[in-house]
């Protein structure tokens, strides 16, 4: 059977399964809507939790990360494992023993404030904005390449997907339907590292076969291999680092505390019948986790490694299909500036502002062919790093059902998160803003249709942005995770950890943060990215690493605030102590 075939046939059974799950597990109520119904098994919400959390990013672009960065890539397997592993330790137990549905509800009630429900709202919906265009845009690159669709119809197909389990079946249909997600994803990543790592040193064990020999009978390892090429190339060597120590350190610190903060995340552990089950969740979806987390260093190299292999000295003409397949793709191209016929891969630009590999300013729907050459620069080909794990099967000449597999499982990737994040949207504007704030007298029937519309507006808002991404969603990826960092996890923390810390001084620290760690990402990002060099860096630690800042100017502001006004009224300070409680389970606050 060809592959385009296969193709079709694991996406589209992979759909009827999610839609399948979606109507079995319809919403009934708002508890359903928001958590699930509060009883979920922490074994299968370890699964979802996991699925949610291992987005795009995860599945597609760390590994391309690992592959073009090499030892510097490495702050995104610490920061993103350290910071799953801070907030099931940290977070998730107290946040669950607490009862509410959404990380506004907490944040509102802890520090007894509507203002301070409604900063932390806006900072989840700025947050979760920014991460699903990307899911989204990853969604109609996978459709574009793999279904013979253009990005804007593969777009609105991913909509129309999670439209039907977002909206009609809310967290339990979410939870239920990642739970499908996770099995295909991983499978779908994992299969192609087995058959690699057999393929290139004998081990069919990935984590292993990255430390092992290659079979190719140089008795070289296989990062001794990639040292050295690299090198030959051009480029810094694989296993040594370029960046600072304290922006590795930054950066590390602000993926850590940023994930810890990410509403998507935290709403997990909220669909559990008890903190202890939180803490099991928690624990499963680690392990879950980590069967990807460990295997993408190795995709990485293994990819690197053959790309090396087919590109660099092989003759054009004779290139085999899977580079003419992404090249159609915008996602790879090839100047031949010396008129040999020969792809010459090299450090450098192969287009003018188009180096070997690209960060944050991905071609997406670009013709590379309109840039011109930079004929400085030895480089002839230029390669988005994200297309390396959907394009590692074909490098490697794997079987055509293994490269169907790999689009079931990138569109599994992105479209769990792509839901998880919806439904925080969608909770935090129905039952925040609405039934917390402005409209506490509506009935639970009308909140839940309020969420359905709000998840609705959501969708079509986020399909837009990934149809016509604007700048800042390419450009500006340390957001996220650098909002996250400086607004909310402080916020959550002092929430739990601190009896002393009041609405005034939480508002006044997240205010504070939100802008500072905003202020300087737009500067770099946006306004003179020109500037965006380590020379003119706040003690050297780039955007992406301010968030960690960010966190420290929130805590110190909101300590002083909090000691210069009135004190926490004793009612919230015993409702921290029974969030504290470790003994039993149940919530501190009754819906």
């Amino acid at each position: 059977m060809e592959t385009q075939t296969l193709i079709y046939l694991f996406v589209g059974a992979s759909f009827a399964l999610y839609i399948g799950i979606a109507i079995w597990s319809r919403a009934g109520s708002t508890q359903d809507f928001y958590v699930a119904g509060g009883g979920v098994n922490p074994v299968v919400n370890g699964m979802a939790t996991a699925a949610d959390w291992m987005s795009a990013a995860s599945f597609l672009s760390m590994a391309g990360l690992i592959a073009f960065m090499g030892y510097d890539a490495s702050v995104y397997l610490m920061g993103w494992t350290g910071g799953f592993v801070m907030l099931a330790l940290l977070l998730a137990p107290y946040l669950r023993k607490f009862g509410q549905y959404t990380v506004p509800d907490f944040i509102g009630t802890r520090y007894y404030s509507k203002a301070a429900r409604v900063v932390a709202v806006i900072c989840l919906i700025f947050i979760s904005f920014t991460y699903i265009a990307g899911q989204m845009r990853g969604v109609g690159i996978v459709f574009s390449q793999f279904l013979q669709v253009d990005i804007t119809m593969g777009v609105i197909i991913g909509m129309g997907i999670v439209f039907v389990y977002a909206v009609m079946g809310g967290m339990k249909g979410i939870t239920y339907t990642q739970v499908a997600q996770y099995c295909v994803l991983i499978f779908a990543y994992m299969v192609p590292a087995f058959f690699i790592s057999m393929m290139l040193t004998g081990n069919p064990i990935p984590q292993i076969g990255l430390g092992s020999e290659l079979n190719d009978g140089s008795g070289m390892y296989v990062l001794q291999k990639l040292d050295n090429v690299l090198v030959e190339l051009g480029f810094n060597q694989y296993t040594a680092g370029s960046k600072s120590t304290i922006d590795m350190f930054c950066i590390t610190m602000a993926l850590m505390v940023g994930t810890a903060g990410l509403p998507h995340v935290i709403v997990r552990f909220f669909t559990v019948p008890k903190a202890s089950d939180a803490r099991k969740s928690a624990g499963w979806a680690l392990i879950f986790i980590a069967l990807l987390y460990t295997t993408a260093p190795a995709v990485g190299a293994f990819g690197m490694y053959n790309f090396i292999n087919k590109t660099d000295g092989t003759e054009y003409a004779e290139a085999e299909s899977w580079f003419t397949n992404w090249e159609g793709a915008d996602l790879i191209a090839w100047q031949d500036k010396n008129g040999d016929g020969v792809m010459q891969y090299r450090s450098g630009d192969a287009f003018e502002g188009k180096p070997a590999f690209t960060g944050e300013d991905g071609p997406w729907g670009e013709r590379l062919i309109a840039n011109p050459p930079n004929p400085d620069a030895a480089n002839e080909v230029y390669v988005d790093r994200d297309i390396m794990v959907l394009a590692n099967p074909e490098i490697a000449g794997l079987p055509g059902w293994v490269v169907a597999l790999m689009a079931a499982g990138g569109l599994a990737a992105a479209l769990s998160t792509a839901a998880g994040l919806l439904l925080v949207i969608s909770s935090s504007i129905s039952h925040d803003l609405l039934k917390s704030t402005f409209a506490p007298e509506i009935s639970p029937k009308t909140e839940l249709l309020a969420a359905r519309i709000a998840a609705t507006a959501a969708i079509v808002i986020a399909g837009y942005l990934g149809i016509y991404p604007p700048g800042w969603v390419a450009q500006v990826v340390a957001f996220a995770f650098g909002l996250a960092a400086s607004s909310l996890f402080p916020a959550i923390f002092m929430g739990i950890f601190s009896k002393s810390m009041n609405r005034e001084g939480a508002i006044a620290g997240m205010v504070s943060g939100l802008l500072f760690t905003f202020a300087y990402i737009a500067y770099f990002k946006l306004l003179e990215p020109a500037a965006n060099i380590p020379e003119n860096w706040l003690f050297g630690i780039s955007p992406e690493g301010i968030g960690a800042i960010g966190m420290l100017v929130n805590f110190a502001v909101a300590i002083a605030v909090a000691k210069m006004t009135r004190p926490v009224p004793p009612e919230i300070r015993m409702l921290v102590d029974l969030i504290r409680v470790p003994r039993g389970a149940g919530s501190a606050k009754n819906h």
